[in-house]
Parts: structure tokens; C-alpha cells; sequence
């Protein structure tokens, strides 16, 4: 009685580790790459089809994502966000390098147009070289239509580290959404 137990018990382990070993096979891990850059989750390929992970890949391409739990569909928007960098002292001027351990005055302008979905709130925040966030201007708005204008109210930071600053615009679709980065730009510290 013990020995067949045993053999029924090793009889299931090897059906059920075979079976393990055929769907690893039919399964396989996809790195992906966006705009030269891997993402940090794999993709998987199974039965020749390809599945991504849809929200790593949207904010790569600066997209928002906006999901409806009542007919289980997610929705990727990729608005055309357009930024500019004025310094404060002249509004004409545009800039994109800086000087290390200087002090700038600067206004962010932003064009919105291919906006297909409503937005609740936007935010523009500055990231210094080691990523560390200064929120240059966050706000509700009601936008519905598809293009609008935004502009900060003048902004004073100092630069005191050389590299790269970013200056990226976030948007959220619904209040209880994250923040999307649908645009960047880069100053160049030396």
C-alpha cells in the first residue's frame, strides 16, 4: 500500500514537472527595448504573439493611460506637448544651458494640441542630475477640448551642480490617476 503511494506520488511530480518544463518552453521572456533604452520588465511571447507590459512602455513614450474597471479597457493617449524655457528678464529669450551655481529666473510655456482625452490637473517640476524632484508649478484645470496653452508664473532656481536638469510636464486624466510625463526637456549645467 506505502510503495503504491509512493509511485502515484512520483507518478504526479513527473506529469506535473513536464508539464512545467513544456509551458516554459511555449513561454518565453522578450526584452524590449524603447527609444534605445530597455525597459525594466520583460515582455513575454506565447504562441506567437507578443504581450508587453503596457504602462512601462506608455510612460516611455510620454503617453497617459487612463483605465475603465466597468468594461476592463485600458485607453493610451499620447498628447503633442510642446515646452519652452523663458528667462524671466527677457520673455523673448529661450534657454537650455546654464552656468554652474547661478541663480535663474525662468517661466516654463507649454503648447498643448492632440489632447483626446479630458485632463484634470497638470503639474511641471524640475529634476536635478541625481533626480531629485522641485514642483515648478502644480494646479487643477478643466480642460476639454483638445489643445490648450499653459504658463507657469516665473520660477527662481539655482544650478549648482553641472549635468543634466530635467523639466518635464506630468498631466492626469482623473483626479485619482497618477501623474503621466507627457513631455521633457533638458538644461545643460557646466
Amino acid at each position: 500500500m506505502k510503495l503504491r503511494k509512493v509511485l502515484i506520488a512520483l507518478m504526479l511530480l513527473s506529469v506535473w514537472g513536464g508539464s512545467m518544463i513544456f509551458a516554459d518552453a511555449t513561454v518565453q521572456k522578450v526584452r524590449v527595448i524603447v527609444n534605445g533604452s530597455e525597459l525594466d520588465e520583460n515582455g513575454v511571447l506565447q504562441d506567437g504573439k507578443t504581450y508587453l507590459p503596457l504602462r512601462q512602455i506608455a510612460n516611455t513614450l510620454q503617453a497617459l493611460t487612463t483605465w475603465d474597471e466597468n468594461t476592463k479597457k485600458v485607453t493610451v493617449y499620447k498628447p503633442n506637448v510642446h515646452m519652452f524655457l523663458f528667462k524671466a528678464s527677457d520673455k523673448e529669450v529661450t534657454f537650455g544651458n546654464v552656468d554652474k551655481n547661478n541663480r535663474v529666473s525662468f517661466m516654463v510655456f507649454a503648447q498643448i494640441d492632440n489632447l483626446l482625452t479630458s485632463v484634470s490637473a497638470v503639474k511641471i517640476s524640475i529634476f536635478d542630475p541625481f533626480g531629485n524632484e522641485k514642483i515648478i508649478q502644480q494646479q487643477a484645470v478643466n480642460v476639454t477640448k483638445d489643445n490648450f496653452w499653459f504658463r507657469t508664473s516665473d520660477f527662481k532656481y539655482f544650478f549648482d551642480s553641472a549635468g543634466k536638469y530635467s523639466v518635464r510636464f506630468f498631466m492626469k486624466a482623473n483626479d485619482n490617476d497618477d501623474w503621466g510625463q507627457v513631455s521633457e526637456k533638458i538644461i545643460t549645467v557646466q
